[in-house]
């Protein structure tokens, strides 16, 4: 099974309780980390590529936009996603 199962299989099953628990806020913290985090960051990084390989052909506005503005704005948003949930892992950690 690919990481995307995995991925949308805990997340129906987390769709699918009655009493969201602590428990469960754990484990999908930490599946959304080790499997959904990297999965996008596989998919972000050929995207980010593509890009820079493209950018060595524009000019002006697209240029920047596909080397620097674009690749930027992916990988800060996945940083942020990543930061966020790690600061959820740890609040919860040290809640308890």
């Amino acid at each position: 099974m690919s990481n995307w199962t995995n991925i949308r299989d805990s997340i129906l099953d987390a769709l699918e309780v009655e009493n969201v628990t602590t428990q469960l806020k754990e484990e999908m913290t930490n599946n959304l980390l080790t499997n959904g985090i990297p999965a996008v960051k596989a998919v972000a990084d050929k995207f980010t590529s593509q890009l820079q390989q493209q950018a060595k052909n524009e000019r002006g506005w697209n240029k920047l936009r596909d080397q620097v503005v674009l690749p930027l704005i992916i990988s800060g948003t996945i940083w942020a996603v990543q930061f966020s949930l790690r600061r959820c892992t740890n609040t919860q950690q040290n809640n308890d």
